[in-house]
């Protein structure tokens, strides 16, 4: 550990510039990146002091294929960006004690850890289940006081929620674990909290691309094993890059919408005396349709069809990308997104219909790019960003004409970074 100052002094020095680069790939933003991590210990020096401080970072993720699928146990194509969390830290007696960004955090006893009704929804939630869970696996845990600021935006697609229950895991693994915690498991673990201590009933996707970093593939078939495979892919290579808009419609209270799909998915499993639609064959349920629609609504159904669909579309995708065939990855990622539309219904609320801002990136971004790229919706849906595969050469006029319609700079060229949750040797 160094002090605080110290650390700024190499940065300014460019001590940090090959670190920082090889973290955000871009090297176009190395200076913006070393202004925003002085500002950051800086803010931290005026909170809690010049002391001994550790760094670590955990990035946003971008879901490529498999919407929907990971709660069913099925696979999913996700990837770390290059946007993230970044966390100044010190050890704290007794308690974590967090500002992020704006967000000034109740503090968080270690010795406090029962799940408490009124933190449902709330960071300070998320920080008590983490300390919660890692302290009933055996591992060791203690107090931090920390300044956090994230270019993850909230309630985009991109899962800032994810991001911060990595950081905050990997935060612990690096102050009292020496960073022996695998990433897969403070994934689970981040899963876990958001799933008991936040309330909502994600799958681990979000939380495992995060964590681990890179293009992976992942099979959730055994929850408890998730199988991990790096896909090594830079989609610069097949000159096109990875596109996401914000649509600024917040997905933030969207939870019921979100929860119907698990809901709706595992309702068809269970006529089947099955926990999950990894477990049912599509043959079997296919021939049980009719039965099904007398027994539940046909959105379950719908929902359910998407489901076996979509889990076969990720081992295509993930194939064509080995095989250097981005024509048909492009054209699976078309085929997911007319999925999500038609048959998964995540574009928009049942509940606000007269809200469609998804709907409209998605016709808009048709019409701009023609034969230039595809898109789809982003992430849980209903609200936030969608994704786009654009061709080099016709990035800047999608990001023009795109900017058009919801705001200059909503749309954000991103890239896939190696690293998922990371103590950042400054």
């Amino acid at each position: 550990m160094k002090l605080a100052t110290q650390i700024i002094e190499d940065i300014r020095n460019g001590q940090a510039d090959a670190l920082l680069t090889d973290i955000y790939v871009d090297e176009s933003l190395l200076d913006t990146q070393k202004e925003r991590y002085i500002a950051a210990i800086e803010k931290f020096i005026s909170l809690y002091g010049d002391k001994e401080v550790e760094v670590f970072s955990a990035p946003g993720r971008s879901e490529v294929s498999g919407n929907h699928t990971d709660h069913q146990h099925g696979e999913v194509l996700a990837a770390a960006i290059n946007l993230d969390i970044i966390a100044i830290t010190a050890p704290r007696d007794g308690e974590i004690k967090v500002l992020s960004d704006d967000y000034d955090l109740k503090a968080v006893a270690v010795d406090d850890l029962e799940k408490k009704a009124e933190e449902k929804g709330t960071s300070e939630g998320l920080i008590r289940g983490t300390l919660a869970r890692f302290k009933e696996l055996g591992l060791h845990i203690g107090g931090f006081e920390a300044y956090m600021t994230s270019e993850v935006l909230q309630g985009s697609g991109l899962s800032s929620s994810a991001a911060f229950e990595v950081m905050i895991g990997t935060v612990l693994s690096g102050l009292y674990n020496d960073m022996t915690v695998s990433p897969v498991l403070i994934a689970q673990i981040g899963q876990y909290t958001e799933n008991v201590y936040f309330g909502k009933p994600c799958g681990l996707m979000d939380q495992c691309a995060s964590s681990v970093g890179a293009l992976i593939h992942i099979d959730f078939k055994d929850n408890e094993h998730p199988v991990v495979e790096k896909v090594d892919v830079d989609f610069s290579s097949f000159h096109h890059s990875l596109c996401i808009v914000d649509v600024h419609a917040s997905h933030a209270d969207l939870t019921d919408d979100y929860a119907a799909i698990p809901t709706e998915m595992k309702e068809v499993a269970h006529f089947f005396g099955k926990k999950f639609l990894r477990e049912v064959s599509e043959e079997e349920f296919k021939a049980h349709i009719p039965e099904l629609r007398e027994k539940m609504s046909d959105r379950c159904v719908i929902r359910a069809l998407h489901f076996f669909k979509e889990d076969a579309r990720v081992e295509k995708a993930v194939s064509a990308l080995k095989n250097n065939d981005f024509d048909t990855f492009k054209s699976v990622i078309k085929s997911s997104g007319d999925s999500s539309y038609k048959y998964l219904q995540n574009i928009y609320s049942n509940h606000d219909e007269t809200n469609q801002a998804v709907s409209i990136a998605l016709g808009l971004s048709e019409d701009i790019l023609g034969d230039k790229g595809v898109c789809r919706v982003h992430g849980g849906g209903f609200a936030g960003t969608i994704q786009a595969f654009v061709e080099d050469d016709y990035v800047e006029t999608y990001k023009t004409e795109i900017g058009k319609y919801f705001g200059e700079g909503s749309c954000h060229i991103l890239k896939v970074r190696k690293y998922g949750g990371k103590k950042a040797e400054l």
